[in-house]
């Protein structure tokens, strides 16, 4: 199935250039693993490289590169993603992010509270899109 069809709803609240990277990335795969979960982790992992998740749709991020160590080391091997949290990113920049959701107590935050407290905020903000 192409991936116009198949293209989650924080895509279509996303730039253009993030929907174009998700969707030739997801019908390569389609074409290489088949349709699927895999085709679908794959779209993710290119567009990750480039953007971030914030709040309901995906930004770009000020530099490329993998966001979590999950992204960093190989198929099969352990790491942790964050939902599409920039984890790799500076306090600074993660701190923005969270004045950018409203995250309270971010000032105090240590940088792993900060990629915990944008990935719920994410997580919140996508669901209450979903409902309206």
């Amino acid at each position: 199935m192409p991936a116009s069809k198949e293209m989650p709803d924080t895509l279509k609240r996303s730039p253009k250039h993030a929907q174009e990277i998700w969707s030739k990335s997801h019908d390569s795969a389609v074409d290489e693993y088949g349709e699927g979960e895999r085709a679908h982790r794959t779209a993710f992992a290119a567009l990750k490289h480039e953007y971030e998740k914030v709040g309901d749709h995906w930004e770009k991020k000020d530099s490329a590169g993998p966001s979590d160590s999950k992204a960093k080391s190989r198929r099969g091997s352990s790491g942790t993603s964050h939902g599409g949290v920039d984890a790799n990113a500076s306090k600074e920049h993660l701190y923005d992010v969270a004045k950018k959701l409203d995250i309270d107590g971010r000032s105090s935050m240590s940088k792993d509270q900060l990629v915990d407290a944008i990935e719920k905020a994410n997580k919140r903000e996508t669901r209450e899109a979903r409902q309206k």
